[in-house]
């Protein structure tokens, strides 16, 4: 797997050296992490690098492996969230970017490893639970309205919601789907490949098969083909998604206004998908599963489901949210699945 680092920081003391040899031989070849580890990694290293350079006022092709010190991540984190105004969640996700090429750097640049180890020991910060935003199957099916399915674009955005409520998968997974991982026979399923490379089987409704179906042979799309494309048939991006959603979301909340309290993105998607399976009674277990969601808690025992499991809580929930008929009850998660739900 190429990376490009799309940033370039100093030759001096090795830095840039440092950089490459961490991402090409240490996450890739002898971790063998996943390519989201890699960018998510790649973009927080970014993020600092330009950091530092503002703060030492000299540019990022300057930076020396000594200015990487404790104090300046410190500022660094402080700066995420009053500059950048990012949550507690991505301030602790660059924390561990930085802990983890700290780590790698303790041995490969003896002369700076106690700063280093410094910052390996800084502890990610505590934060509020987050609210579980999530949609009722009754709004899902009002954001489903605005998606004009005559027009290309319009049942291209109606596949792709239907597609991530249906399965529940994050954005990254559904994007990086090609037409082959579909069965769209009977029974209708998809194989996904998600966190840590582990792959999961998720059934497919009945009317998400058909819709599938006549989605992928209006846009002609091959075996090979990426399974959701913009306009100009390129793939798909995060922020594509998330505009597509914003967008049919605004239309909705203009017809109704019990919308204007919610919020949307693929994230939003993924939660209601959820709500939504745990609401017509599917267990917790079984939820991980079709979720590709690993144990809430370390010493909870995890069983992995099998297809029959999947498939009964699956036609379980679309008993509960069936778009064509009558809308189902408000449903408030009890307060003992909000970690759960906020950790999906």
């Amino acid at each position: 797997m190429s990376i490009r680092m799309g940033f370039s920081v100093g030759r001096r003391d090795g830095l840039l050296q440092q950089v490459e040899s961490f991402f090409r031989e240490h996450l890739q070849r002898t971790r063998g992490v996943s390519r989201h580890t890699v960018f998510s990694y790649r973009d927080s290293l970014q993020l600092f690098f330009c950091y530092l350079a503002d703060a030492n006022g000299r540019d990022v092709s300057k930076l020396r492996l000594d200015d990487i010190t404790e104090s300046k991540v410190l500022a660094f984190l402080d700066h995420l969230e009053s500059a950048r105004g990012n949550s507690v969640a991505t301030r602790n996700s660059r924390l561990t970017a930085i802990r983890s090429f700290c780590r790698y750097l303790i041995r490969k640049d003896t002369t700076n490893a106690a700063e280093y180890g410094l910052i390996v020991s800084l502890a990610g910060k505590k934060g509020p639970k987050p609210d579980v935003p999530y949609l009722e199957p009754s709004e899902v099916k009002l954001l489903l309205e605005q998606a004009n399915k005559d027009q290309l674009l319009g049942l291209r955005d109606y596949a792709l919601i239907q597609f991530l409520y249906n399965t529940g998968v994050r954005v990254s997974e559904a994007l990086s789907l090609s037409v082959d991982a579909l069965e769209l026979g009977a029974p209708g399923q998809v194989r996904v490949n998600g966190k840590g490379r582990k792959d999961r089987v998720c059934p497919l409704w009945r009317s998400t098969t058909a819709l599938l179906k006549r989605y992928i042979a209006r846009w002609k799309l091959g075996a090979e083909s990426r399974l959701f494309c913009n306009a100009r048939r390129r793939p798909l991006t995060t922020s594509g998604v998330a505009y597509i959603l914003v967008g049919h979301f605004e239309s909705a909340k203009k017809k109704h206004p019990i919308l204007r309290k919610r919020k949307i993105s693929p994230h939003v998607m993924r939660h209601s998908c959820a709500c939504a399976l745990l609401q017509s009674g599917v267990d917790l277990v079984t939820v991980r599963d079709l979720l590709g969601h690993e144990s809430v808690r370390a010493t909870n025992r995890y069983t992995r489901a099998n297809m029959k499991t999947k498939r009964q809580a699956l036609e379980a929930f679309w008993k509960t949210v069936d778009f064509s008929e009558g809308h189902s009850a408000p449903w408030a998660p009890k307060p003992q699945l909000i970690e759960f739900l906020a950790s999906l």
